[in-house]
This record gives C-alpha cells, structure tokens and sequence, in this order.
C-alpha cells in the first residue's frame, strides 16, 4: 500500500499545495517543521487524505507529529485503513 500512497500524496501536494507540479518529494522530507506547508494548506491536506483513501483524519492530529513528513503521514493512513 505504501507504494501508492506516498506518489498520490506527493503529487497532490506539489501540485496542488505547492503550485510546483515538477518537484519531487522525499518520503522524509519535512513539511510542516520546515514551512513548506502552512496552516492554511494543512487542511485541505487533511481533507485530500480524508476523501482520498477513506480515512478519518481528526482535527487536533493537524500538526507536525503526524503530518511532517510523507512517511509519518503514510502510516497514519496505513493504520487507519
């Protein structure tokens, strides 16, 4: 599952979030820690994974501990499923 998860996060993220559909993204790279990604962006994040692989993603989870990197947000989703 992870082989699917990680392309469809980064590819929604560079595209959608970043407005840089050619960039690639580490599975450990930092997102939020390192300002990649703001708050704003960190929800319609949360929301792409909630309808994207039908897991339910709560509010206070919006954070750095579990959304800072493609991996940490792959196991998130992996645990849920």
């Amino acid at each position: 599952m992870t082989t699917e998860i990680i392309p469809t996060l980064a590819a929604f993220i560079t595209k959608n979030i970043l407005k840089q559909p050619n960039r690639v993204l580490g599975a450990e790279e930092k997102l939020i820690s390192t300002g990649l990604i703001d708050s704003f962006s960190l929800v319609d994040l949360g929301m792409f994974v909630e309808e994207t692989f039908g897991v339910r993603i709560d509010d206070t989870e919006l954070n750095a501990e579990t959304f800072d990197t493609l991996a940490q947000l792959t196991a998130l989703i992996e645990s849920r499923r």
